[in-house]
């Protein structure tokens, strides 16, 4: 009872939805840029919001409703396929019409990075594999960290560290909750990290 207790809030803490919302967070916090610029700063935590958490959620009221999707952690292949499809547009539309490249390019990276992953599960999906969302989300925010962080040269060994730890746990939650398999997990630690890499090292 006290495993269920420690374990299965990580799942709805580091749910994938609220990843976006964290990473913009964490950049600005660190940053420091909202001293500069801070309309812009405003601007773009609400068209984060809006993009990344409202509407993702509105839509998974309707799907809910519509008796599309049962849970809130623990879709089954099936009930992906349209979530993700709907993130993969929200996210292009994040990307495209938003001033993210032009005001907070690294941050713009972070999410050209969580759009090819969006990609490459929905890909999955079409394959009927299940990669661990909650490891992609928190394993992108872990590697974006850590290259932004190394990019101002700000010390954030601590914040590293708890996200480590974080990693642990969620992926602790997703195997007592049986809602993933090692091998889903590994994948997903994968499609989580290689594309945060992959634009980093692509744009330097």
């Amino acid at each position: 009872m006290k495993t269920k207790y420690l374990l299965v809030p990580f799942s709805f803490i580091f749910h994938p939805i609220f990843i976006s919302i964290y990473g913009a967070s964490l950049y600005f916090i660190f940053t420091e840029v909202f001293k500069n610029k801070l309309a812009e700063v405003y601007l773009t935590l609400l068209q984060i919001f809006i993009l990344t958490i409202l509407l993702p959620l509105s839509f998974y009221m309707l799907l809910r409703t519509l008796k599309k999707v049962k849970s809130f952690t623990e879709a089954t292949i099936e009930e992906r396929r349209v979530p993700i499809f709907i993130q993969l547009i929200l996210m292009y539309c994040l990307l495209k019409f938003t001033v993210l490249d032009v005001h907070f390019p690294e941050l713009y990276k972070f999410y050209l990075g969580g759009f090819i992953s969006a990609f490459l599960v929905f890909v999955s999906v079409i394959l009927r594999f299940k990669a661990s969302l909650h490891m992609i989300g928190i394993t992108s925010l872990f590697v974006f960290t850590v290259f932004f962080t190394k990019y101002f040269e700000i010390e954030a060994i601590n914040t590293l560290a708890y996200l480590i730890m974080c990693m642990g746990f969620v992926a602790s939650s997703r195997l007592y909750m049986k809602a993933h398999t090692p091998r889903e997990l590994v994948v997903g630690v994968l499609i989580g990290a290689l594309p945060q890499v992959f634009v980093w090292f692509y744009s330097m």
